[in-house]
């Protein structure tokens, strides 16, 4: 009796991983509104193109790549989370499959995740930097100290995760 209790109640605890589906979902409409914001802001800009400087259409291409970063991030976690986690994806035919599905790993999920912080990070910041005396935005010489030590450590995060992970890939090979 003991066993058959015992195997119910892995049974139980291994169906639970479909309790993220719904969350894997939720982030497929997170997806849809990041491409309704690209999109939004695309279209107000577009208009203007022809009035702007070199300079604005810069901050515009940061922001439409921002956001296509932020796109992307949302596609890696939804895809290694979902095979990774609650099951194997078969709906890709052979040659439409995307190379990285399924071979990305919990340590390279991490490794993408936080050097797309750094990447998002990084532009937002540029683009900061680019606003500096432009269009009446001046930002607080504290406001860029914050913003730069965030960065650093999103940066100092990214170090550690990739020693920790090499620290660990060296002492699997003794």
């Amino acid at each position: 009796m003991g066993n058959s209790v015992e195997r119910g109640f892995e049974k139980t605890l291994f169906a639970s991983r479909w309790l993220m589906a719904p969350m894997y979902f939720g982030l497929v409409i997170a997806l849809a509104m990041l491409v309704f914001v690209f999109g939004h802001e695309l279209l107000a800009y577009l208009p203007q193109a022809p009035k702007m400087g070199a300079d604005k259409v810069i901050l515009v291409v940061l922001t439409l790549i921002d956001l296509t970063l932020a796109g992307n991030l949302l596609l890696i976690v939804l895809f290694s989370g979902y095979e990774s986690f609650v099951s194997r994806m078969d709906v890709a035919e052979a040659d439409e499959r995307l190379g990285w599905m399924g071979t990305v790993d919990f340590s390279g999920l991490k490794m993408k995740l936080i050097a797309s912080i750094v990447a998002i990070s990084a532009i937002h910041l540029l683009k900061r930097f680019m606003e500096i005396g432009k269009g009446g935005k001046d930002f607080a010489s504290e406001e860029l100290l914050w913003m730069v030590a965030i960065h650093m450590v999103f940066v100092l995060s990214g170090v550690l995760m990739a020693a920790m992970d090499w620290m660990t890939a060296q002492a699997k090979k003794k």
